[in-house]
């Protein structure tokens, strides 16, 4: 089976793990997740995560509520290892091979995020799973993708989210609006639409790191995308 990406880091939001919930982790989507993952690591995918956290802590709604803000960040962090152990769980449960990886040390449950030794991981098959942002407040999990996309040498960013891709206006509140199928950077720029937020999306378009913004949400979704299947948005130069 040809594939069209060896090397990925797919993006998760917080948000997609509470299901159908209105927070924490919703058991089935986490499993089907681990299963999807799973189907494309047997492909010989080479795969890293990054989870956000805001099914448990967002760290920019923390200041609405009187939380200083970089401390909200960083209670946003922690989030985020809490839902990277619950994907390394999911992943283990099915034999799947993962390493957790933190910007923050906490030595007892997850490596500290060394760049040569995470390559390392996903070049012996292993699924890495990138916890705890960037380290830094003031940056998103957004960011914390594209970074270390950039430093992995990941072929592509996989933005799995609950719609099918980028259109022209929210597709949940304008039944007219149309799916890209194909979107350079400069015209996601230019019609002001929203994929990621602007220091990440500048990283992806500086360093001609394409993204694709697909359904992850429907179970074997993942393995089209990887086979190059029209599945999604493509962001390219």
């Amino acid at each position: 089976m040809a594939l069209k990406y060896k090397r990925i880091l797919l993006k998760l939001s917080g948000e997609a793990l509470m299901g159908s919930n209105q927070f924490g982790i919703d058991p089935d989507r986490i499993a089907q997740y681990a299963a999807d993952i799973k189907a494309i690591v047997d492909l010989g995918v080479e795969v890293a995560i990054v989870i956000g956290g805001g099914n448990i802590f967002r760290g920019m709604q923390a200041s609405e509520t009187g939380v200083d803000r970089v401390q909200g960040d960083y209670m946003g962090m922690l989030a985020t290892v809490i839902n990277g152990m619950a994907m390394q769980d999911a992943l283990e449960k099915i034999g799947v091979y993962t390493r957790l990886l933190s910007a923050i040390k906490m030595e007892q449950i997850c490596e500290p995020y060394i760049r040569r030794r995470a390559v390392r991981h996903v070049e012996k098959g292993r699924v890495v799973i990138f916890g705890a942002g960037t380290g830094n407040p003031y940056f998103t999990t957004d960011t914390a993708a594209s970074l270390r996309a950039i430093e992995i040498e990941a072929n592509v960013i996989l933005k799995g989210t609950r719609v099918d891709g980028i259109y022209t206006s929210d597709p949940e509140k304008d039944r007219d609006a149309k799916r890209y199928e194909n979107i350079s950077f400069d015209e996601v720029y230019k019609n002001g639409l929203n994929v990621m937020d602007m220091t990440a999306f500048t990283l992806c378009n500086e360093n001609k790191l394409p993204i694709i913004v697909f359904d992850m949400n429907k179970k074997g979704n993942l393995s089209k995308v990887i086979q190059g299947q029209n599945v999604g948005t493509l962001v390219s130069v």
